[in-house]
């Protein structure tokens, strides 16, 4: 038999035919008429987005107090404290080059020697020169003492005696510029020419850096070079060691920034670095500002407000309460709170962006949070981004 029903709830009248019990067509007649009918109305949800009722899914951590520094990171190349270009004072060609790029080399030690032996003969004349000048000043001597010979002619021979020996000691000292030797123990960086070469006055030989001390020169900023002193420690890391850190001292801060970058130069000196060696990249860490004993709360708490400002929410009695903030220093992923919060509060660090004022919220991780409650990283709600 078919048995009409009214129009309900804006379905339309459906003919419902007579089976027998626990037959499959019961079942989808129930389900049909299950999803024809009802409210749109939409079920409240706890914490959910906007438009939805219930109060917001939140995390909250407690003001504390400890201690900050702000670092500023510069990277910069290892360097010897000195660099020296040896040139050769003489034209002529190199006999020897006993050493290479890369070796370590005393002060005085030989580096090259150059062809001299014109020099040598041209330094035998000379020394000749200077015998015949200095035998005839010291007869001059002796007569003058006898007054034989008149003052003239004792200043003459005395004069052509002291040109003599400047003329030796200037092919001596000619002559000696022939072997180039290290003017500083250092390391050779470069090596411009090999035996055989023909050089001339003045061409570079070598380059010798003075690793004494090694150095680290990096460009910070004008804003936080006015923190710096000279004699500051310093942490410095190097790429080839990673996770050893090596203990540097402000050597000198430069006097002058730089027009264009508004960097100025800072030198750092490596302290019982061994393992450094000139090239290496380095991370320098400046400590620009340290407080103890402020208060802190985390970055992501201080949000900002109308006008400009910052501003974080306070838990009260269930509610997130705007309260407008002055920050300090941040470091770590932490903020110092100059005035606007006392140790103890509870502020909100997850579901405050976009949060009303005095809107209601419900504590799902952090302080406070139900213990049988969802952690914020398994609620629905805060799946795949910000709450």
């Amino acid at each position: 038999m078919t048995i009409d029903h009214p129009h309900t709830n804006g379905c339309p009248t459906m003919p419902i035919r007579a089976f027998r019990a626990g037959t499959a067509p019961i079942l989808l007649l129930l389900l049909a008429l299950a999803g024809c009918g009802g409210s749109e109305e939409a079920l409240p949800a706890r914490g959910g987005p906007p438009g939805r009722s219930g109060p917001a899914a939140v995390e909250a951590a407690l003001v504390e107090k400890g201690t900050i520094a702000r670092q500023v990171n510069v990277s910069g190349v290892v360097e010897p404290i000195r660099t020296i270009g040896i040139n050769s004072q003489l034209a002529g060609a190199l006999l020897e080059v006993p050493v290479e790029a890369g070796d370590y080399v005393r002060e005085g030690q030989v580096l090259a020697r150059i062809d001299d032996r014109e020099l040598a003969v041209q330094e035998a004349s000379a020394e000749a020169n200077y015998n015949v000048a200095q035998a005839a000043f010291e007869r001059a001597e002796q007569l003058m003492d006898r007054q034989v010979i008149t003052v003239a002619e004792y200043e003459r021979e005395r004069t052509a005696f002291a040109v003599a020996e400047a003329a030796l000691e200037q092919i001596r000292t000619r002559r000696a510029y022939a072997t180039v030797v290290a003017p500083v123990s250092g390391i050779i960086l470069e090596k411009s020419v090999e035996q055989g070469d023909i050089v001339g006055a003045q061409s570079r030989l070598f380059t010798i850096g003075d690793v004494s001390t090694l150095v680290v020169r990096v460009p910070v900023s004008e804003l936080d070079v006015v923190a710096l002193s000279v004699g500051d420690r310093v942490s410095v890391a190097l790429d080839a060691y990673p996770g050893q850190a090596i203990t540097g001292q402000i050597r000198r801060i430069f006097p002058a920034a730089d027009p264009t970058t508004r960097l100025v130069p800072v030198e750092v000196a490596l302290e019982g670095a061994s393992m450094a060696r000139p090239g290496f990249l380095a991370r320098v860490s400046f400590p620009i500002a340290e407080g103890a004993g402020v208060l802190l709360v985390p970055a992501s708490a201080v949000v900002a407000s109308q006008g400009g400002g910052r501003s974080v929410f306070v838990v009260q009695n269930g509610t997130a309460t705007s309260r407008p903030v002055t920050v300090g220093e941040t470091a770590q992923g932490r903020v110092e709170i100059v005035s606007g919060l006392a140790l103890g509060d509870t502020v909100l660090v997850a579901g405050n962006t976009g949060l009303r004022d005095g809107a209601a919220i419900r504590i799902v991780a952090g302080v406070g949070a139900d213990d049988d409650g969802p952690s914020l990283s398994s609620n629905p709600l805060t799946e795949g981004g910000e709450l």
